[in-house]
């Protein structure tokens, strides 16, 4: 699949979640005021940051897939991973205030003997609907992000995910509170908080991965040990070392030293690291960036 086509694909999946994100935003607000429900409202302000990253993956896709200019020699595949980096810190902006307006809730009833007031039905069915709703998106934003091998799809159907485990939560601790009783409004807020656990774990994997390319931090070691094992294939190569990796959005750098041997010509070795250079960008991709510096074996 060519970048346009990639592009032109990322953008479908994006709008038609964020499409359902606009439409979850507005019913469950609704329901949370008019059902009075604390974790419906949490539930409607995830939602609402869901459809913010779905505006900014659009934004930032457009960016990465433009072709490698003067000022960007290896082109700009990491405004996708700033991309997926914002979207990790929206998360845990989230899960931070779910997890605080929950536990204020919880302290108002427990210490202070505040009496709750009961959710509505309306919150229930909000609820329910938005885990089936968000559960059809995530399935089809994260087979479509693995195709088109995007973090930050991905990254965006886990936000999805984590929307679907947030509903989860809430219509446990909304149902609570409705069918068991006065002592049990506890649960509305209670299921804010269990939820937000779910949401900063999500959250906290996805800013440390993004954080960690952005530091050009080294690709993992079974990567690492592939590349070498494909250019170790070719009879010529005696041997690879000085590998340097790095990630750049969904793209890859390598840069090694490769040993052959002395005695051949310029052009038998020239053909050597572009047949490597094929086989590498086989494997990894066509926009795989790679730099091999050719060694005389030493006798």
């Amino acid at each position: 699949m060519d970048d346009k086509a990639r592009e032109k694909e990322i953008y479908k999946v994006t709008i038609i979640g964020g499409f359902a994100n606009a439409i979850l935003v507005i019913f469950k607000f609704v329901a949370g005021i008019l059902a009075n429900s604390a974790a419906m409202l949490a539930d409607a302000v995830h939602s609402l940051s869901d459809f913010i990253t779905d505006v900014i993956v659009l934004v930032f896709v457009k960016i990465s897939n433009r072709p490698k200019d003067k000022s960007h020699d290896y082109g700009h595949g990491k405004f996708e991973t700033l991309a997926t980096l914002i979207i990790g810190v929206a998360l845990l902006f989230v899960g931070v205030m779910i997890f605080y307006n929950g536990a204020i809730k919880i302290y108002e009833c427990l210490w202070l003997g505040v009496r709750l007031e009961s959710p509505g039905m309306l919150a229930l069915w909000a609820a329910i609907a938005s885990i089936l709703i968000k559960e059809i998106v995530y399935q089809y934003t994260v087979r479509k992000g693995r195709r088109l091998n995007s973090q930050a799809v991905v990254a965006n159907a886990w936000h999805h995910r984590s929307d679907a485990l947030s509903s989860v939560g809430t219509a446990l601790g909304i149902g609570g509170a409705i069918f068991l009783g006065d002592e049990w409004r506890i649960l509305d807020p209670m299921a804010a908080v269990v939820v937000s656990v779910f949401i900063l774990s999500v959250a906290t994997k996805l800013f440390v991965r993004s954080l960690n390319e952005l530091l050009e931090k080294s690709l993992p070691d079974d990567v690492e040990n592939e590349i070498v094992a494909i250019v170790e294939s070719f009879e010529m190569v005696k041997n690879v070392h000085d590998i340097r990796t790095r990630g750049i959005g969904n793209n890859i750098a390598v840069e090694m030293h490769v040993l052959m041997d002395g005695s051949l010509t310029l052009k038998e070795t020239h053909d050597t690291t572009e047949a490597i250079e094929e086989k590498l960008r086989e494997k990894f991709g066509e926009n795989t960036h790679i730099a091999i510096h050719v060694e005389p074996v030493e006798e």
